[in-house]
């Protein structure tokens, strides 16, 4: 899987905005070439959510684990929640994770925000392809049913 690709398929998600910060956008510099997923049906970034996906393609500080400064190298990330991180990784989000972080076209616990329950994959590929495409549909239903909640109450 590329990054157009995963990109891709995230925008034929119903509601979902992709934000890539690039420069002159005004976004942090360390943002530009990443890619961030929001559930937002009106279009516009939520103010009090964080992505439901992110997609990194470098080293971010406190998180150079997946050794991503290697040519070519990104992390897909989602939120997945609790129970589809447990059944995924055999352990409760917060857990010791074990494993190689820079391991490629494997699930694994994300190695900062596991605790979370965001899951991650370094260059996904042919053994993930279609779990990334699970979690990635799971985690933006997770961000849709947050948004009607909120809706509902608000």
């Amino acid at each position: 899987m590329t990054i157009d690709e995963i990109i891709d398929f995230v925008e034929g998600l119903d509601g979902t905005l992709v934000v890539r910060p690039e420069a002159g956008d005004g976004s942090p510099e360390i943002s530009w070439g990443d890619a961030f997923f929001y559930y937002a049906p009106d279009g516009v970034v939520p103010q009090a959510t964080q992505p439901f996906a992110t997609i990194v393609t470098k080293n971010y500080p406190g998180d150079e684990t997946s050794r991503l400064d290697r040519p070519g190298a990104f992390r897909v990330n989602a939120a997945v929640g609790r129970e589809t991180f447990a059944d995924r990784t055999g352990h409760a989000p917060g857990e010791p994770a074990g494993g190689d972080p820079g391991a490629t076209d494997v699930v694994i616990a994300h190695p900062v925000y596991g605790s979370a329950a965001w899951l991650a994959v370094v260059n996904p590929g042919p053994r993930t392809d279609a779990a990334v495409r699970q979690l990635l549909r799971h985690a933006c239903d997770l961000a849709r049913a947050r948004y009607e909640r909120r809706r509902r109450a608000g």
